[in-house]
């Protein structure tokens, strides 16, 4: 019963991930910059010290006497994953919410997994697998293995990304064609997927705050099992470090695309355009919110990512074809684009059963 509602978590906060940038298409009138970051005070602002506030007594004590090594760690994993959540916005922009979500998360997922392994080869702590240890395991060879697959998914991608830049060329210009950037939105993803990885370097380094949180719940609800949100006292530190990034950019391109009369222009529908932002970015942190309780059930950090990340893609795809983003593109590059997130997907599954045997 444990494992099925860690699933159905994960299923619930892949949902509300692979559906976020939904609202913001509903957003009239303003530049990126202006939707992104107000989305983004309730992503990373507004929302996370509520759900803490809402789930753990007494939260900021846990803070307040956690060391400042560790907050500062989890903060700076935070900031790296920001660059990531920023990018991803980018991504998703450029290349629409199948094909960006696709090759970002496929990313996400194998150098979550992977990239912690190298950095404990340089410096090594007890307990924490290093590059040279999976090298000579099955399940560490089988997780490098995932990432080869990965990458052959993402060629896949990349191909029908590039034959869909051709097919849009010799259509009359829309919307979509306009923003759609198969050079630039391939590089953007590239960088996204290998730093949004980071929040799951953030949860690992903040654990402690979260095993208080479990540990204070069990000693008033005993014999109750784990703590379903104890993450999300976690989650304040890292979003704080996702919030500074990516406000500091997004009021870098107010300054100087001139747009910070967005957020007051009644030439536009000001009302809707912040419900419509404020939902976006509550529906982002429902992901995470999800994912702590899918991870407090089913106790494996890494194999939970991996779940989490499979999840987003599905859901991702199945609005890009609800978007009709692949309308207008011959029936090759439909299946070139599916066989590409097919081995996505199977990479994800194989880091993943790896990541399980270990």
């Amino acid at each position: 019963m444990q494992i099925i509602l860690g699933v159905l978590f994960h299923f619930i906060g892949g949902f509300a991930s692979g559906s976020f940038y939904i609202p913001y298409t509903k957003v009239k009138g303003w530049a990126w910059e202006s939707y992104w970051i107000v989305g983004g005070l309730f992503s990373w602002l507004i929302l996370p010290p509520l759900a803490a506030w809402l789930t753990i007594p007494d939260f900021t004590q846990i803070i307040t006497h956690t060391s400042g090594s560790m907050l500062w760690i989890t903060y700076f994993f935070g900031l790296l994953w920001g660059i990531g959540g920023l990018t991803y916005g980018l991504g998703v922009r450029y290349l629409g919410v199948s094909l960006g979500s696709s090759i970002i998360l496929g990313l996400s997922s194998v150098f979550g997994a992977l990239l912690p392994s190298v950095y404990y080869d340089f410096f090594p702590k007890a307990g924490k697998d290093t590059f040279s240890n999976m090298i000579e395991s099955s399940w560490g060879q089988l997780v490098i293995l995932g990432l080869f697959i990965c990458i052959v998914g993402i060629i896949f991608c990349g191909k029908a990304g590039m034959d869909k830049d051709k097919a849009l060329a010799s259509q009359k210009k829309t919307q979509q064609s306009t923003e759609f950037k198969i050079g630039l939105g391939l590089i953007v993803a590239v960088i996204s997927g290998i730093l949004s990885s980071c929040f799951a370097f953030g949860i690992d380094s903040g654990k402690d705050m979260a095993h208080e949180a479990n540990l204070l719940w069990k000693v008033l609800n005993p014999g109750d099992g784990e703590f379903l949100y104890q993450n999300n006292v976690t989650y304040v530190i890292i979003l704080w470090g996702g919030l500074t990034t990516n406000l500091f950019w997004c009021m870098v391109l107010n300054f100087r695309n001139k747009t910070f009369k967005d957020y007051k222009n009644t030439k536009t529908p000001l009302l809707s355009n912040y419900i419509f932002c404020a939902l976006a970015g509550t529906t982002w942190f429902l992901q995470f919110f999800f994912y702590g309780m899918a991870e407090s059930k089913l106790g494996n950090g890494a194999s939970s990512w991996i779940l989490h990340m499979a999840f987003i893609i599905l859901v991702a795809n199945v609005w890009g074809l609800v978007l009709k983003e692949w309308a207008g593109v011959s029936r090759k590059t439909l299946i070139t684009v599916f066989v590409g997130i097919a081995f996505i997907i199977l990479s994800i599954l194989i880091v993943g059963y790896g990541n399980s045997i270990k």
